[in-house]
């Protein structure tokens, strides 16, 4: 989510038996590693290499500029998803279509001047190890999440006008003197203050939430993971 906003979005003992569910690797072959389980649901090495490879994409990176500490920071958010995710089952907000995931996919594209053609596109793809129906999955997962948090939190949010004021006053127009930009009055920018305040706030419960959802449940790691870069197990 994302989100997200980064989302979005941070874990963990392995639970007993869970090992079971791994199958043991025949000679020479290597299998998927659990590196996290949240409320019993896994989360394998390839789910950490996928998700390394969305956010690669969509941020015009390549997977091997990541440090440790983002490499751990996506699995913090893989692990807040799913969190995220066993609320979306019961919550009621508008899904995504598909034709708002494509808009975001098509949105990326852009960042790329080769994507201009499929072909220069379906490389691009190739290159990162994913699909554009896998792709397009993704996104529409990650706008699902976002409007979850929306729903969930925006209605609680109330911004005064006091609120908005003192943004005016103490951040907006110090930054459009620094700037050289003629001063705008507060009428013309009041709606778009509003709306950044309501979402530095949104934000702020969003993490007050996702701490609330991990002290409620079973989130564990079998072991500090392992760097997907180091020596990235499939199956």
């Amino acid at each position: 989510m994302r989100i997200c906003r980064d989302i979005i979005v941070a874990s963990v003992l392995l639970l007993s038996g869970i090992g079971a569910l791994v199958p043991t690797a025949a000679a020479g072959e290597v299998i998927d590693r659990i590196v996290a389980t949240v409320n019993g649901e896994i989360i394998l090495q390839s789910d950490w290499n996928d998700a390394l490879r969305y956010e690669a994409l969509l941020s015009a990176r390549s997977v091997t500029d990541f440090t440790d500490e983002e490499r751990r920071a996506v699995l913090d958010r893989l692990i807040d998803q799913e969190l995220l995710g066993e609320q979306m089952r019961s919550a009621l907000f508008k899904h995504a279509s598909e034709e708002e995931a494509a808009a975001q996919v098509a949105q990326t594209r852009t960042l790329y001047p080769e994507a201009a053609t499929d072909d220069g596109w379906k490389a691009i793809l190739a290159r990162f190890g994913l699909t554009e129906n896998a792709l397009l999955t993704h996104v529409q997962q990650q706008l699902d999440l976002m409007r979850l948090v929306d729903s969930h939190l925006r209605p609680a949010v109330q911004i005064d006008s006091k609120s908005i004021e003192a943004y005016y006053r103490e951040k907006f127009v110090p930054q459009l003197k620094q700037s050289g930009a003629d001063e705008v009055p507060l009428a013309e920018v009041s709606a778009k203050i509003r709306e950044l305040l309501t979402e530095e706030k949104v934000s702020e419960l969003m993490v007050s939430w996702l701490h609330s959802l991990r002290s409620e449940s079973k989130v564990s790691m079998p072991e500090a993971p392992q760097s997907p870069g180091d020596g990235v197990q499939t199956r």
